[in-house]
This record gives C-alpha cells, sequence and structure tokens, in this order.
C-alpha cells in the first residue's frame, strides 16, 4: 500500500524541520507518496488565503499531513484565521494528543512518561467572541457529545498504550456548567467502562502537580484550554519545545505537528532543532498502523541525543542538517 501524505512546510523553521523529517520518514523504507502544498501567513500574503482550498483538499484526500509552522499577526488583518483552527475544524480533529517522556539529556527529570489528551474543538476556542464597547466577551461551548466522545478515545488510547490510569482536570468547583457537563459526562464514559484507575484534579491543581511531581501523571484528558496550556507545560520535562511532538486526530483525518512557532528569529539560519518535527512524524507513523517504524524513529532520536548532537536550543552547536543526518544514520 503506497500512503498519501501531504507536507505542509508553513512558515518560518517550517520550511526546515519539515524537509527533515521527511527525509527521516523515506529513511525508514515508509512506501509513501509525499505532496507539499501552502499555507501560513505568507501564504495568506501570495495568495490571500492561509488557508487555500486546494491545500484543504489536498489534507482530506491524504492518509496523513505534517505540518511545520504558522505565522500569525499581531494586529487584526482582514480576511485572516488561522490555517491551524481551520484544519481543525473543517477535518473535525477533535482529539489533540501530546506525549511527553523524559529524554536521555544531562540532568533531565527522571519517570516522566505521561500523555495530555486535550479535547480539540470546543471550549473557548470555538472563536465566538465578540466586542461591546469597552466590553470583549467570549462563549465557552462545552457539549456532552464532546465530551463524551474524546473520553471514549482517551480510554480507547489507554488500553491500547498500556496506561493505567486517566486524571480529569477541570474547574467544575467554578465553572458549574460547561465544567460540569465535561466532569459529568467523563466520569459516565469512564465509570461504564470499569476498567481504568480513575482520578480528577481542578485545573489549578494539575498545574501545580505538574510543576512539583510530573511523575504522577499518566494520562490527562481535559478540556481545550486547559490542555493547550497543560500540553505545553508538561513539555518543559519533555526537553522542551524543541523536542515537543502533537498529533490531531479525528475519524476522517490526521494533522501532525511539532509545537513550536515559526521562529523567525532563526528561521534561515539552519540551526532550527528537528527533533520535534521528527517525533511528529514518529507519530505519523503510529497513526498510519506503521509503529515499529515509529518506534525505530523514536530510538534513532534518542540515540542522536545521547550522542550529544544538539542544536542550540539544547546547548550544542549541530546544524539542523547534522541532527537529520545523525537520525537518518542510526535508522540505517
Amino acid at each position: 500500500m503506497t500512503y498519501q501524505i501531504v507536507l505542509l512546510p508553513g512558515d518560518g523553521i517550517g520550511q526546515e524541520v519539515i524537509p527533515a523529517a521527511h527525509a527521516v520518514l523515506e529513511a525508514t523504507g515508509l512506501d509513501a507518496h509525499f505532496a507539499t502544498w501552502p499555507i501560513g501567513w505568507d501564504c495568506f500574503e501570495r495568495e490571500g488565503a492561509a488557508l487555500p482550498t486546494e491545500t484543504l483538499a489536498a489534507v482530506r484526500g491524504a492518509d496523513a499531513a505534517l505540518l511545520g509552522a504558522v505565522s500569525s499577526p499581531s494586529r487584526r488583518v482582514a480576511g485572516y484565521t488561522s490555517p491551524v483552527v481551520g484544519l481543525r475544524r473543517a477535518l473535525d480533529l477533535y482529539a489533540c494528543v501530546r506525549p511527553v517522556r523524559t529524554p536521555p539529556l544531562p540532568g533531565a527529570r527522571p519517570n516522566v512518561d505521561m500523555v495530555v489528551v486535550r479535547e480539540n474543538s470546543e471550549g473557548l476556542y470555538v472563536g465566538q467572541e465578540e466586542r461591546q464597547g469597552d466590553t470583549a466577551i467570549a462563549r465557552r461551548v462545552i457539549t456532552r457529545h464532546g465530551s463524551s466522545r474524546i473520553t471514549g478515545w482517551a480510554l480507547r488510547y489507554a488500553r491500547q498504550h498500556n496506561r493505567r490510569r486517566i486524571t480529569l482536570v477541570h474547574k467544575a468547583n467554578v465553572l458549574r456548567e460547561t465544567c460540569g457537563l465535561f466532569r459529568e459526562t467523563a466520569l459516565e464514559v469512564l465509570v461504564e467502562a470499569g476498567v481504568m484507575e480513575v482520578d480528577e484534579l481542578l485545573i489549578d491543581t494539575a498545574a501545580y502537580q505538574l510543576v512539583r511531581a510530573p511523575e504522577r501523571f499518566d494520562m490527562i484528558v481535559t478540556t481545550n484550554l486547559f490542555g493547550d496550556i497543560l500540553s505545553d507545560a508538561a513539555s518543559a520535562w519533555g526537553g522542551g519545545l524543541g523536542l515537543a511532538a502533537s498529533a490531531n486526530l479525528g475519524e476522517h483525518g490526521a494533522v501532525l505537528e511539532p509545537v513550536h512557532g515559526s521562529a523567525p528569529d532563526i528561521a534561515g539560519r539552519g540551526i532550527a532543532n528537528p527533533l520535534a518535527a521528527i517525533g511528529a512524524a514518529a507519530l505519523l507513523l503510529d497513526h498510519l498502523g506503521e509503529s515499529e517504524r515509529g518506534e525505530r524513529v523514536r530510538q534513532a532520536v534518542d540515540a542522536t541525543l545521547r550522542a550529544g548532537v544538539w542544536t542550540p536550543d539544547l546547548g550544542g552547536t549541530a546544524t539542523t542538517a547534522d541532527v537529520t543526518n545523525y537520525v537518518i544514520a542510526q535508522l540505517a
């Protein structure tokens, strides 16, 4: 079977790290056809759309897409909307998955091995905001359907990956209707399944514990904004954003991406860390059912880190090409 993979380099260092991840995917021997399509701010300035219709159609028709990074204007720009949010909505990529584990780096916190599962389609990111004079209002939308399906997805993931405990994170003591509905629905799903250890934490307590004792967490399941913040914080224990990868998944689509931004300050200098994008490539392989290849990629990344082949963000002097070539050499 030949997989159809769409590459979306986007802006800034995305133009450097996605070719690196592409090279690693090819080095695994994966039978795939790769096609590159435009997305992001530069695309918007050229074509008037940050997510062109043709790009969206290509992603819809592919087995998976690998996204680099997109820049966003700091001011309001007529006609511009986030292409990342656009992809998630158009493809209903309701599950965002962020694995975090202790990397083989000096001084790394031992025994960290967690997965943050974030509901990716609701909450405060539904885009329902308005101004009324000097007052700005945002709607937080939580549904029973959305809460049920993300919890069910997390439960299936936990069984597949031998996870032992799910921690629900919410703020139901204050946000009684929205977080209350999420908590109530999630507990119904988990209690009915009855096969998983379950606990729950308020968001502020979870944030404190994530800083104090990250090894206590196995899987976190939470709402959109809370998951966005907690997963970024958790990445500190996994070597930082230069190593953090994310999967946006739904029933009919998958977009895998490094978590870092477009980093315009270092774009074009050849020193961007490609390991987050390569980690996203490993998640892409997992999604395709090519888990053995995905594990080989992760082992090659670990070997690269143990060898001290580090870009400047990790304290080294290696270039993007140096790191990529070392990973590929390990695969060989």
